[in-house]
This record gives structure tokens, C-alpha cells and sequence, in this order.
């Protein structure tokens, strides 16, 4: 997945860093100079692209915000050639995720009917005829916000349909069965994808696919290793604050600094190898971080 390294920070709104990766420049100076288009200056040009830029970010935000109302914990914002990418933290609750990732595609599908009228508007006031490249930029903003909304919906993960699909499942299949299910229907639209770029010899397409590939097989291993954590025997006087589930015995959380794994229950936040004094551990179950002393339920026991 894109981070923040390459990125530049462009501005802060509510807290949320907005970056764009260095890459997305490129892109946009190649599509506003060389893509053909029916304007008659490259000016409409960068106006549709900034038109692009505002959509996903708006489409962004919807997932920051939305995640915010159910008490998960929001980050930046990446935008990049292949899209934008929230990065947020919603509670491990099906609920909680489905909300955090529909609200993204519920900002465009908010914006149909406004782009919708504002075209309708420019016809009706004949500017098709009397401001040609106005008219055009209204006609394909809002098939912009369309074509995004309707691939960004594909049950493909990790796109948004994907994840959506994924939080439904949950319900019923528990988290690990559900990213499991989640991804490998993602491989299967992974090789529809393929097809199609090799049918239409685009290599954008193709690119979007070896990023969903990996993704989908990050998921899957993912989703394995949720699996055999669900199934470790639990710790007893401990239980996360967020999601009130013990901790599983053994060494399953890794030093940052020697990358070594420990148990950090069992030497209190402090890796054995290296000496690095952890101040919070993070919940393998929701993903939450809280000091230890936060997660006892019983006075700790010495072994």
C-alpha cells in the first residue's frame, strides 16, 4: 500500500494530512499535455484534472470522517496515480468497518445528481453551443465521478466494493473467514482484470491489477494469520480496553528497533533482546493500542 514516503504534504484539514506522492505529478503533467480531449486549450485540461484531484479527495475524506464517528482513529491521506488511500483505523467490528469504507463511495454517489443538474443546467442554458468547453468539462466531471464510482465498486478487494463485500461476510464467517473470502474473490477479478487490459493492451489497467494482486495476496496471508491467532490459548488477567478480548500466549509481537518477536505480556513491554521499553501494545484481535497497565483485569502473576 502507498505511505507518506515520496509524498509532499500539501495542507491540513481537521486534523487530516493530505499528500500527494511524487509519481501523481507525473501522471498529471502527461494527461493534461498529451491526452487528446475536445477542448481548445490545455487549460480545460487541468481544469478536468483538478476536477479529478477534488473527487477522490472529497472520496477520501468521506472514509476519514465516517471512521471518526465510530471511534476509530483517522491519519492522512495519500493521493497517488492509481487513486487515494485513507489510511484509518476503525474498531474491529463488522459495523464499524462497513460504515468507515461505504461512506467513501456514498460521497459519490451524492455527487450524481449535483454534477447531474449542474450538466443538465449547462444544456438547457445552450452552452454547448455558446461556452462548448464549459459544457464539455460539466459532461465529463460527472463521467468522471461515475466511471470511479461504479469500478471503485467492483467487489474486488481491496477495493471499496471488496471491502465492503469483506464487512458483510464478517457477519457471518468472523474476521479471518471473511478476508479470506474477500480475497480470493479478489484473485478472481484480479484475472478478469487481466484479460481485459491484455483485450484493450492498456497498461494502466494492467498496473491497477499487479496492485490489487498484491493486495489481495497480503489478505490472504492476513487472513491465515487471524486464523491460527484465534485459535492460541489466551492469556488470563489481561483483556484489551478497546474490544475486552485477552491477549493469545507467545511470542507474537516484533521489536520495531531489532525486529526480534516476544512475548510483551510476559516481559511487561520490554523487548528481551534489545532492551526497547514499549509504552503501549497493540491488540491483535482489534488492532487497538493501550499501555499494559490499561489491559490488566487481575494483579499480574510472576513466573
Amino acid at each position: 500500500m502507498p505511505t507518506n514516503k515520496g509524498a509532499f504534504k500539501i495542507f491540513t484539514l481537521a486534523g487530516i494530512g493530505v499528500y500527494v506522492h511524487w509519481s501523481w505529478f507525473l501522471v498529471a503533467f502527461y494527461s493534461i499535455q498529451y491526452r487528446t480531449h475536445q477542448y481548445s486549450s490545455v487549460g480545460w485540461n487541468a481544469a478536468e484534472y483538478f476536477a479529478l484531484f477534488l473527487i477522490v479527495l472529497i472520496h477520501e475524506f468521506g472514509h476519514q470522517l465516517a471512521c471518526r464517528q465510530v471511534g476509530g482513529q483517522t491519519h492522512d491521506i495519500v493521493l497517488w496515480p492509481l487513486g487515494g488511500v485513507a489510511y484509518v483505523t476503525p474498531p474491529q467490528r463488522p459495523g464499524a468497518q462497513l460504515w468507515s469504507i461505504a461512506a467513501g463511495p456514498l460521497v459519490n454517489v451524492a455527487l450524481v445528481p449535483v454534477l447531474a443538474a449542474l450538466w443538465s443546467a449547462s444544456y438547457h442554458l445552450g452552452w454547448s453551443d455558446s461556452h462548448h468547453d464549459l459544457y464539455n468539462l460539466l459532461q465529463n466531471i460527472w463521467v468522471i465521478n461515475l466511471v470511479l464510482l461504479i469500478f471503485n465498486m467492483m467487489p474486488v478487494y481491496p477495493l471499496d466494493g471488496g471491502q465492503i463485500l469483506r464487512s458483510l461476510l464478517w457477519f457471518m464467517v468472523g474476521r479471518a473467514g471473511s478476508l479470506f473470502a474477500a480475497s480470493i474473490i479478489g484473485f478472481i477479478g484480479v484475472a478478469g482484470l487481466i484479460g481485459v487490459a491484455i483485450w484493450l493492451q492498456s497498461i494502466w489497467l494492467g498496473v491497477m491489477a499487479a496492485f490489487i494482486l498484491m493486495n489481495c495476496w497480503g489478505g490472504l496471508r492476513q487472513a491465515q494469520a487471524l486464523a491460527r491467532i484465534a485459535k492460541l490459548p489466551r492469556r488470563e488477567g489481561f483483556a484489551c480496553p478497546s474490544c475486552r478480548t485477552a491477549p493469545p500466549l507467545g511470542e507474537l509481537w516484533r521489536c520495531g528497533k531489532c525486529g526480534k518477536q516476544f512475548d510483551t505480556f510476559l516481559t511487561h513491554g520490554v523487548c528481551p533482546h534489545c532492551g526497547v521499553q514499549y509504552g503501549t501494545t497493540r491488540c491483535l484481535d482489534c488492532g487497538a493500542a493501550h499501555p499494559i497497565s490499561e489491559w490488566m483485569t487481575s494483579p499480574p502473576v510472576n513466573n
